[in-house]
């Protein structure tokens, strides 16, 4: 792809979509908000505070911690910020972005809009939805940076967009696939987080993979039903962009959403597990985000509820999800 690619962001998600976009592109722009671990990366190669294991030729990197000078000289962004971050690292952008393609790695909701990252670019920035694109699936930074075998899903309400795109991330470890179900990708983005959450709580609490199973075939098919009331169309919600992303979120070992359920199922507070785990957990924010949209369209979700219920509400999770098991089949 001959146009400048930038990255937006410097946590996990971001190292690794920088890794993927250095073995397709020549090079790249980077904006990191803080100078400090700017110098830090250059002089040692590597991010200094996330994924140690992926190494870095900095000489095909322009950094900066001018996200204007960023946006200014690039055709591509990449926005790989956590979402309850994006609206305020955004504000400070005042070049015009009608013409970017922006890519939206975003796996969460604007927490202070409700709305989903791609409708607030759409709205903040007048950036056509043709030209707003995202990244969705079972693709944990860890693995990237391993190299290991991955998939992602490059979804754009015009195809043609999410084609073009798509070769930035395709590797010898990482295949892509494209989609026009940009609205049910990012809903079922940020609705992962939320079961994952659920499948750590029901780890602490004990109850087994039996039962991890029932609540995982649940969950997709709560996904399915709050999708088709906010965008009715035609859907594979089997496909990986969807059930396999719900899988490796509620499974793996690098999920931190799973590990701020089990947290919070071995008795934490909220803010206790989320101090102690250093990192943002995305199914947080993104509980309350979906609960309050689904007031809108009413769907039978009643894991999101459920999870919220023991989050915002303080209830406990034992009789919570003792209560949610009575729901499930």
């Amino acid at each position: 792809m001959q146009k400048k690619i930038a990255i937006l962001g410097s946590g996990s998600w971001a190292t690794a979509l920088a890794k993927l976009a250095l073995t397709t592109q020549e090079q790249i722009n980077w904006y990191i908000r803080r100078p400090e671990m700017i110098e830090e990366f250059m002089l040692k190669g590597k991010n200094p505070s996330y994924l140690s294991a992926a190494k870095f030729d900095t000489s095909h990197i322009h950094f900066s911690s001018d996200i204007n000078e960023i946006v200014s000289n690039s055709d591509v962004l990449i926005l790989a910020i956590p979402s309850p971050y994006v609206k305020q690292s955004l504000t400070k952008i005042k070049r015009s972005m009608g013409r970017k393609i922006v890519i939206s790695a975003v796996k969460g909701m604007i927490p202070e809009e409700n709305t989903l990252v791609t409708d607030y670019l759409n709205k903040r920035f007048r950036i056509p939805h043709e030209q707003l694109a995202i990244i969705a699936g079972p693709c944990h930074a860890e693995e990237i940076a391993l190299e290991r075998l991955s998939y992602l899903t490059i979804g754009c309400k015009k195809r043609e967009t999410a084609e073009q795109v798509a070769p930035i991330f395709q590797t010898e470890y990482c295949r892509t696939v494209t989609s026009t179900d940009v609205i049910g990708l990012e809903y079922s983005s940020v609705m992962k987080n939320i079961y994952a959450i659920a499948a750590g709580m029901c780890q602490s609490l004990h109850y087994g993979d039996n039962f991890q199973a029932v609540l995982l075939s649940n969950a997709i098919q709560e996904i399915q039903r709050f999708a088709s009331a906010i965008t009715p169309m035609p859907r594979n919600i089997d496909a990986s962009g969807y059930l396999g992303d719900v899988l490796v979120t509620a499974y793996s070992k690098f999920s931190r959403n799973r590990q701020f359920g089990q947290m919070i199922g071995m008795g934490y507070s909220v803010k206790a597990a989320q101090v102690e785990m250093e990192m943002v957990a995305e199914g947080y924010y993104g509980t309350q985000a979906i609960h309050l949209a689904n007031k809108r369209v009413q769907a039978d979700i009643p894991i999101v509820e459920a999870v919220y219920d023991i989050l915002y509400n303080r209830m406990s999770p034992t009789l919570v999800i003792r209560d949610l098991t009575q729901k499930l089949h």
